[in-house]
């Protein structure tokens, strides 16, 4: 038997539920497969001030100033497709990111994946080997 996959992160949640949560802001995973795409569906969303920069350090200003006013859950749907067109070390520095910013908010941060059953595995793979420090490497059968 292989080892037990890491827990992920106590801000970070699975789901495999179909509606998104009430509570939560709600991101499309169609329009999150690029880093332009996740800036500007966060800074729609959420709604991010109009200074902001759409790069990885402004996005934690921002987010960290959001979490001043009260806690904030991120609901990603079709989480699978999140930033899938960018090299995989994209998603590690989101992770990043977000971790770092739910680690000093004054208020929670709270983000969930969700996806269809069948492509929840897959990504939990994904953002696993993102936060494991794995992302980039080439697979164990690359010759």
């Amino acid at each position: 038997m292989g080892a037990a996959s890491p827990q992920p992160p106590a801000w970070l949640a699975f789901d495999a539920g179909a509606e998104a949560e009430a509570a939560g802001v709600v991101l499309a995973g169609g329009h999150v497969r690029t880093r332009a795409g996740l800036h500007e569906a966060l800074a729609a969303a959420v709604p991010l001030p109009g200074w902001f920069g759409r790069n990885w350090d402004a996005l934690a200003d921002v987010l960290a100033d959001r979490l001043d006013a009260g806690p904030l859950t991120l609901v990603v749907r079709d989480a699978a497709d999140l930033l899938a067109d960018e090299p995989p070390a994209q998603l590690g520095t989101l992770l990043d990111v977000l971790g770092a910013v739910a680690a000093g908010g004054h208020h929670s941060l709270r983000v969930v994946l969700r996806d269809h059953p069948d492509r929840l595995a897959a990504l939990r793979t994904r953002i696993t080997a993102a936060l494991g420090g794995r992302v980039g490497a080439p697979p164990p059968d690359a010759g």
